[in-house]
């Protein structure tokens, strides 16, 4: 047994399992630069950045600049989700003008307009999955997949009753737009590597 599985098994005996204490946790773990961590549904995911994962991310910040201060944006920051355990780190997060954040200076998710995720093989299956669903459950109005291995986005608007009741599919080169939610601008994907 590793001294996380340990120290979060002691955590559950006691009934004080939370993300504070599993990311605490992971603090102290020898983690490899370059590698996401994140909680999704109280499973541990860490995955490394492929350089046309980076680039993707990098395009869509770089335009997203456009609207939003440097302020009120993130990536691969903490943000902690409604449902079980969901500490997500978003590859993309936009927040409201009047965002704040919290207490202990984290976003709350309240506040995020917009999250983009770039498929990792690996973990596609989250962001796909209970992501989505967890975006829409927390009533995130615009959610963008970034499929650099399809060569396409796949965005969802109007969440409704914790899903999104709207799927666009816009393949790589096509633009995204946003001009009618709250973004408010149209993403460029013909820079958008394949995986």
């Amino acid at each position: 047994m590793t001294v996380l599985e340990d120290r979060i098994e002691m955590a559950e005996e006691s009934g004080e399992l939370t993300l504070d204490v599993m990311f605490e946790c992971l603090e102290k773990m020898p983690i490899p630069e370059g590698t996401k961590v994140e909680i999704v549904g109280g499973n541990i995911f860490m995955s490394p950045q492929r350089q046309h994962h980076w680039e993707i991310i990098a395009d869509i910040y770089e335009q997203l600049r456009g609207k939003y201060p440097r302020k009120r944006l993130a990536s691969d920051v903490r943000i902690d989700f409604p449902g079980h355990l969901n500490g997500f780190a978003c590859d993309v997060a936009a927040m409201a003008a009047r965002s704040v954040k919290d207490s202990k200076g984290r976003w709350r998710y309240q506040d995020v307009e917009f999250v983009a995720e770039v498929i990792s093989k690996d973990t596609a299956a989250n962001d796909y999955g209970p992501k989505k669903l967890t975006y829409a459950l927390a009533e995130v109005p615009v959610y963008l997949i970034a499929d650099p291995y399809q060569g396409r986005c796949h965005l969802f608007t109007e969440p409704k009753r914790g899903d999104y009741t709207v799927e666009t599919k816009i393949v790589f080169g096509d633009p995204v737009d946003l001009a009618t939610t709250v973004v408010g601008l149209t993403l460029q994907t013909e820079e958008f590597p394949r995986g």
